[in-house]
């Protein structure tokens, strides 16, 4: 990967995570990386802080690349190939846009082999997971190449199936702000009980660490990790009660479907329509 020349054409949040995570891990050289975007102050702070190429013209971006990753916002996807001439019939085409099909791609842009994924948040941190696909045109060498891209922020999951992407966008690619939403509630509780506001945030973000770091080590179903501390009669007891009373599993059930649902209509949508997705998933 240090002699792959990697292009970026759209430098969002999530392509400046894979930037890092690829320079962090020495994965790649910053004299071989580009980065194209419309806004010429946002590429001169890629600059500063990588010491990348940078370049608000996309023709020239991906000429020489034997790697393009497209990370526009789902919306300016359709108008943005329109314009993207001269990649190498022999270079890969990574997509980490939502609800972008691998057949909406490759024929936008007349090429053969692509890989579509969704990564989430915590990959700016090294801590995220990205689910994959790839078309049939991708080589071995290629595919290489994407798990050394996408794990630079993390886990990665390879799929056959095309169709699980809509539904990672909907799981773990919005995940966390459904993660950070229940955090939330549970500090505002913590602040309606009495807790100063900095020591509920304390004792939250321990327990929702802790308790994933215990499930993952335990090997056993959540549910018997549940049982474990609901005493019966007791305090769990009785919340989980409201929780269950109050539609709590169905709640999310039907809010990971919505967006397993929208993410498929991002796929359909006609340029120009503006479009109401969350800022992590457009990245």
């Amino acid at each position: 990967m240090l002699n792959k020349k990697i292009t970026f054409i759209g430098p969002g949040v999530m392509a400046e995570a894979m930037i890092a995570g690829l320079l962090r891990q020495k994965l790649a050289d910053p004299k071989n990386i580009t980065a194209s975007g419309p806004h010429e102050e946002r590429g001169q702070e890629l600059h500063k802080k990588y010491g990348i190429k940078v370049t608000t013209d996309n023709v020239s971006a991906v000429h020489d690349a034997d790697v393009v990753v497209l990370s526009v916002k789902p919306q300016r996807l359709s108008e943005v190939m329109k314009g993207l001439k001269g990649i190498r019939p022999g270079a890969l085409v990574l997509s980490i846009i939502a609800g972008a099909t691998i057949k909406k791609i490759g024929t936008g842009l007349k090429h053969k082999a692509i890989v579509r994924s969704m990564p989430n948040t915590p990959g700016q941190i090294g801590e995220g997971i990205t689910v994959w696909a790839a078309s049939k045109d991708v080589s071995e060498e290629q595919q290489k190449m994407a798990r050394s891209l996408l794990s630079a922020m993390g886990e990665e999951v390879f799929v056959e199936d095309e169709s699980y992407l809509d539904m990672a966008t909907a799981l773990s690619g919005s995940g966390p702000a459904y993660v950070f939403l229940f955090t939330e509630a549970l500090i505002d509780a913590g602040v309606h009980m009495g807790f100063p506001r900095r020591i509920a945030e304390q004792l939250v973000l321990q327990t929702i660490k802790g308790s994933a770091s215990y499930y993952q080590g335990a090997s056993r179903h959540p549910a018997t990790l549940r049982n474990q501390v609901t005493s019966p009669g007791g305090t769990s007891a009785e919340a989980l009660y409201y929780l269950e009373k109050a539609g709590f599993r169905t709640a999310i059930s039907r809010a990971v479907w919505a967006a397993y649902q929208r993410s498929l209509e991002l796929g359909k949508e006609k340029p120009g329509h503006i479009s109401d997705v969350n800022e992590d998933e457009e990245k």
